[in-house]
């Protein structure tokens, strides 16, 4: 059998919103190039997201190289079937040349020469340069305790849940509290369904302050456009799990607190599973209060912006905790629960990628996408650069500086003796 083998001077894999950015940019300045994605453009925004899934960031924010948000609600919150047509457009608008249902399976730098050879389902790609546009999430973060768990109880990742009316009927527990597992256990807890909450460290903010959009301030702010080495050590981690809050229904604030007066059941951490009971450790107060704690000092940085440029807006307010838990350690019976849900995550999985460009924990080492492997890239990933590095507000930027600098990149032999 034989293999297929073209030259290609740029590859770039994964065809989401960051490989089709960089594509565009790639287009605009004719440099040759070719998007390889596994799936369907875009797949994962329709294939890992629950019906009642919306954004959480203004549709102003949602910035795509020459195809800004243009619909009648800036200031809403794109609904899942919205965001969809939405992003669907965005590639009709340039014509990118991708090419689905392929697979990369390596990318080695070259052993005769400089490039890679980007082995793929199709066949072989020799490339000058490999843009690395596949986020940095790809597999489910379910945990060892998981395992312990008796076999007849449904379990799923958040990437899976659909719907409330897609679970066995009965209790469900949900563990994790960054962005999915609120919006999860709030969409069950609105269906009606008797919800249980393991709650993790994630921080919470207002939806609305002083009466705008906290994203509004934080972007006037200029919060968003500060690089990541610029912010606070302790804000550094490229992993940082992001503030919890909604857009759902015009959007609104995520309080569990309140979740719980209503008849939420909140625990700490989930630490152990023995002879079918789940142990929560006791952490619940310090996880809210710390949650609580990033809220108000949010609103104070905006109130600080507010009276160091004399604007004029509504009064300051500062969050009262409307719930108390008791203290202690609690318990969970396995047989009482119908479904688990696991809202922890995701890991990266770059096996296929053959070059020394990771740390010991495998977190690519890069300096705003650029690493040190002569003509490789990464784009797209959390905080790469800035806090949008890894959403819609700033992957554009990235992707333009990236294709800056890699049109000024030149091999050192030409690519073209590479197949002789």
């Amino acid at each position: 059998m034989t293999t297929e083998v073209e030259r290609i001077p740029v590859v770039v894999v994964g065809g989401g919103q960051a490989g089709l950015s960089v594509s565009w940019y790639l287009k605009r300045d004719g440099i040759e190039h070719v998007v390889l994605e596994r799936e369907t453009l875009m797949h994962h925004w329709r294939d890992a997201r629950w019906d009642a899934f919306c954004l959480v960031t203004p549709n102003w924010q949602c910035q795509l190289p020459g195809y800004p948000y243009a619909g009648p609600e800036p200031d809403g919150f794109m609904v899942a079937d919205e965001l969809n047509a939405w992003l669907a457009g965005f590639p009709a608008s340039f014509d990118p040349p991708v090419r689905e249902h392929t697979t990369v399976l390596s990318v080695r730098p070259r052993e005769d020469g400089p490039g890679f050879d980007v082995q793929h389902t199709g066949g072989l790609i020799i490339a000058e340069q490999v843009v690395v546009a596949v986020g940095g999430y790809h597999i489910p973060g379910i945990p060892g305790v998981a395992a312990a768990l008796p076999p007849e109880l449904a379990q799923l990742h958040s990437s899976s849940y659909k719907n409330p009316q897609s679970l066995p009927p009965g209790q469900v527990l949900v563990v994790g509290t960054g962005q999915s597992g609120a919006q999860i256990a709030e969409d069950l807890h609105l269906a009606g369904r008797a919800v249980h909450l393991a709650v993790g460290d994630a921080p919470r903010c207002a939806r609305e302050y002083r009466g705008r959009d906290v994203v509004a301030w934080l972007h006037d702010m200029g919060h968003y456009d500060r690089p990541v080495t610029d912010q606070p050590a302790e804000e550094r981690g490229r992993d940082r799990t992001n503030h919890y809050v909604t857009g759902r229904g015009g959007g609104r604030d995520l309080d569990l607190r309140a979740f719980a007066l209503e008849g939420m059941a909140l625990h700490g951490l989930l630490t152990d599973v023995s002879d079918g009971t789940l142990h929560f450790d006791d952490t619940l107060t310090e996880a809210l209060d710390g949650a609580d704690n990033v809220y108000n000092g949010i609103n104070a940085a905006i109130d600080e912006y507010i009276a160091a440029n004399d604007i004029r807006a509504l009064p300051p307010t500062v969050y009262a905790p409307v719930w108390q838990p008791e203290p202690g350690p609690s318990t969970l019976a396995a047989e009482d629960l119908a479904a688990v849900i696991w809202a922890t995550g995701f890991r990266s999985d770059f096996r296929w990628l053959h070059v020394s460009a990771f740390d010991g924990a495998g977190v690519p080492q890069h300096q705003r996408g650029v690493t040190a492997i002569p003509g490789l890239y990464f784009v797209g990933l959390p905080w790469l650069h800035t806090w949008g590095s890894g959403r819609f507000a700033s992957v554009a930027r990235d992707a333009e500086h990236l294709v800056g600098y890699l049109a000024g990149f030149r091999p050192a032999v030409d690519l073209a003796s590479a197949l002789q």
